[in-house]
């Protein structure tokens, strides 16, 4: 190992390879704590190039390679293994943009931008970059597309996977692919771009994409409204997609729990002067000035109201409105740590089968815990569901934490028969894993094993994450 390090020297320089463990914690926890790795260095490339002599080096000498973008990911998938053997090759300096075509709608962009970063750029010429997460200060295109983000404007514009029109990548052996064409019709074989598109670095490192643009959005309308049930939520996804001519980007759905714990930890106001069971934030967008998306979010919800599809309704009235709005919805993960313990899931199933799951799922759990706290909040119109629990009033954290995988394998049973996925936008990594074979056939198995070994034959990228 001393040898491969000084050869890493070589090609990065010594400021840009980190040994020292102190300067090597950030990269070796992942947000949620559950994963712990130890490294034997973390690298910091700065063009594509220097990422394929590590690559080359680390498949010569058989060095495991774990690939790093803003070290956000909630499953474990960038984070190394315990054995201080493996090296994190982190993609954060390359962080240049290649070029921008507002006429072609299309932005190439190194792999380390932060998506926040990446909304600027298109901001900068009168464009919109969709995805849209609450990392995104964070978290990079690199890491975006690695794990194929969802977020919160999915029933609009789709997953990164929609968003992204070509790739450069960095294979184990250190061969670099050039997909970076920016054309929306390429037919020509194999789409080989998705293949790396939610591969979590499992069978080559992304280092540069091109991503698609889409018009500014030049007016907002932002509603908050309370329904008595679930199934409310999906009559107003379709009422609203009618009413809008589509220009529904965000419906997301949060119990009352949820907004109590909102208000209650992090000063919100609640909107309304009642408690109401359920509650629903949705936004219309238009690249169109005026008024025309309020007055239709107003006959949205009249119709609503009027179909007793909806009990009440605000709509924001301007900017900061609208922030506080959001904030309610967004800061419920952060609000539950405030209560203790909380054990996470990240499921979809079919939009029809979205109440069945809560109440089935709510039950099954009660059953199990019976004083636990059910917050399942999400994105309504891609089914995905954050059925996260939080831990009785008074309960011991780590008792109630270490029932997790007892209380992940009754809810993942209930999306699994209901036809949905236990892994929505959060990927598998290390945390999942080990559950795959209970969710895939045998021959996807094999074909993913197949995969893997053709691309990575030495098992050189991110051992150990999505197959076992």
């Amino acid at each position: 190992m001393t040898e491969i390090l000084s050869k890493l020297a070589a090609i990065l320089g010594n400021k840009n390879l980190i040994t020292d463990a102190s300067d090597q914690a950030p990269y070796l926890d992942e947000p949620r704590k559950k994963f712990h790795g130890k490294a034997a260095a973390i690298v910091l490339p700065q063009t594509t190039e220097q990422v394929s002599r590590v690559l080359y080096l680390a498949n010569e000498t058989d060095t495991k390679i774990v690939p790093q973008g803003g070290n956000t990911g909630l499953v474990g998938g960038q984070v190394p293994d315990a054995s201080g053997e493996q090296i994190v090759l982190s993609l954060k300096r390359l962080n240049k943009t290649r070029s921008v075509d507002p006429e072609q709608n299309s932005m190439v962009l190194d792999a380390g931008v932060t998506l926040q970063q990446a909304q600027d750029i298109a901001a900068q010429s009168n464009r919109l970059f969709p995805l849209s997460l609450a990392s995104q200060g964070t978290c990079t295109i690199g890491g975006n597309l690695a794990s194929n983000a969802g977020g919160l404007n999915v029933v609009a514009y789709g997953n990164a996977r929609e968003l992204c029109l070509g790739l450069e990548v960095v294979m184990a052996d250190g061969r670099i692919w050039d997909g970076l064409n920016t054309l929306r019709k390429n037919n020509t074989g194999y789409d080989l771009k998705n293949l790396f598109i939610g591969s979590e670095g499992t069978l080559g490192v992304i280092t540069a994409a091109a991503l698609k643009l889409f018009p500014k959005q030049n007016s907002k309308a932002t509603a908050f409204i309370a329904i008595s049930e679930p199934k409310h939520a999906l009559s107003l996804l379709n009422l609203a997609q009618q009413q809008s001519g589509n220009r529904v980007t965000t419906i997301e759905l949060m119990p009352r729990i949820g907004v109590e714990m909102t208000v209650t930890h992090k000063q919100t106001r609640d909107p309304f002067a009642r408690p109401y069971p359920w509650y629903v934030l949705l936004e219309f967008s238009s690249p169109q000035f005026g008024n025309g998306v309020e007055e239709a979010m107003i006959q949205t919800l009249e119709k609503a109201i009027e179909n007793e599809i909806a009990l009440d309704a605000v709509i924001a009235q301007s900017g900061q409105q609208a922030a506080d709005l959001w904030a309610i919805r967004e800061l419920i993960p952060e609000t539950q740590r405030e209560e203790g313990g909380s054990i996470k899931h990240d499921i979809s199933v079919p939009l029809s089968s979205m109440p069945a799951f809560l109440r089935e799922a709510e039950k099954a759990v009660l059953a199990l815990m019976p004083n636990a706290r059910p917050v399942p909040f999400g994105h309504v119109g891609d089914g995905n569901i954050h059925f996260n629990i939080t831990q009785p009033k008074g309960a011991d954290t780590k008792e109630f934490l270490a029932r997790w995988d007892e209380v992940n394998a009754v809810v993942h049973k209930i999306a699994h028969d209901m036809g949905g996925s236990i892994s929505a936008e959060h990927g598998i990594g290390q945390l999942k894993a080990a559950l795959l074979p209970s969710v895939k056939s045998p021959l996807e198995l094999e074909m993913m094993r197949n995969m893997k070994t053709m691309f990575d034959p030495k098992n050189t990228l991110n051992p150990g994450k999505i197959l076992r």
